[in-house]
């Protein structure tokens, strides 16, 4: 998902666009609650289902169509703090426009976001940012308060101006590292199946590919500044539902559960060295390595109605930063031509 200070971020800038020059800090405000207000699906989860939490969030408070219904959710609640100084109508329209951002500012994210639920269940993620970018955050901050204490929409719509061109230049860098994915592929004499690229955490000038070939995922990294160069990675089996664990009955509920955690990866599942270890490989700390954010672990040995466990890898953080920030600066990267 998108950082919680984006998210609010976003909502209130967005409901400025709409507020006059004496409400734009209490517009602000419902704004910023409607931003935040959708992820509040993390409350759905389950001690005994580790995967419910994945199936809700970013489901159906996510969606298009329930963005009328979570305004006048998110208007009910700030009636109770601002009835002094907004309308029914001012509160609802402020809490509109704060609703609909999150939806869509999750999409442009690799993550995945339920945006055509109920009618559909993909994941849409068009991988324009990261889930955490302060390039874009931290600028619309600035701006929401300068608007504040000057009192002066067209800072507001400066702001506005600056998302619209911030997310585009995520579009062309996605471009970019999509043609530098396809240029690995067959400067290896592979076939870019399944390829797929996001921005590493926090930029988008580092990105990570990756595609599969030949029942392998292969994970690389691309640099794209003034120059593309790419920085070789490594690659993981990918998961075959089929032919992998063999010994769960299919009717299991950790059979079950494969299927599900392959839904919410949008089919990137590794196995490692672990062979009862699944893992997503889409997120990993350094981006042109395969060691998983998270994943879940097979026991063969639970009963028939248990579920997987849920594993998340949050080890050797020093280590791994140092390998991201030597690739940022281009050690062991070069040019794909070489």
């Amino acid at each position: 998902m998108m950082d919680p200070f984006t998210q609010g971020a976003f909502g209130a800038i967005f409901a400025q666009t709409i507020s006059n020059k004496k409400k734009i800090l209490v517009g602000s405000i419902v704004g910023c609650l409607a931003g935040l207000a959708p992820d509040l699906d993390i409350f759905i989860r389950s001690t005994s289902d580790p995967l419910l939490k994945l199936e809700y969030h970013r489901q159906f408070t996510h969606s298009i169509i329930f963005i009328p219904i979570g305004a006048l959710i998110v208007t009910l609640f700030s009636r109770i703090l601002f009835r002094k100084y907004l309308s029914w109508g001012e509160t609802y329209l402020f809490s509109l426009f704060g609703f609909a951002t999150h939806g869509l500012l999750d999409a442009c994210t690799s993550y995945g976001t339920q945006l055509l639920w109920p009618f559909s269940d993909e994941r849409i993620s068009w991988n324009y940012v990261s889930v955490v970018d302060p390039f874009l955050s931290i600028p619309i901050f600035l701006i929401i308060i300068f608007a504040i204490i000057m009192k002066n929409k067209l800072i507001t719509f400066l702001g506005i101006i600056y998302i619209l061109t911030y997310l585009t230049f995520g579009a062309f860098q996605e471009n970019r590292a999509r043609f530098i994915g396809e240029s690995i592929a067959n400067f290896r004499g592979h076939e870019s199946k399944n390829l797929t690229v996001k921005p590493s955490l926090g930029n988008l000038f580092l990105w990570k590919t990756i595609y599969e070939h030949a029942g392998f995922y292969y994970v690389d990294a691309v640099r794209l500044f003034s120059k593309s160069e790419y920085c070789q990675g490594t690659k993981i089996k990918k998961l075959n539902l089929l032919n992998d664990f063999l010994e769960l009955d299919k009717k299991s509920q950790q059979y079950k559960d494969i299927k599900r955690f392959n839904w919410f990866s949008q089919g990137y599942l590794g196995k490692g060295m672990n062979k009862n270890l699944i893992t997503d490989v889409r997120y990993s700390a350094v981006p042109n390595e395969v060691d998983g954010l998270w994943g879940i672990k097979i026991n063969p040995n639970k009963t028939y109605l248990d579920h997987v466990d849920w594993v998340v890898n949050r080890s050797n953080y020093i280590q791994k930063s140092k390998r991201f920030f030597d690739l940022i600066l281009g050690k062991n990267c070069k040019n794909l031509i070489n």
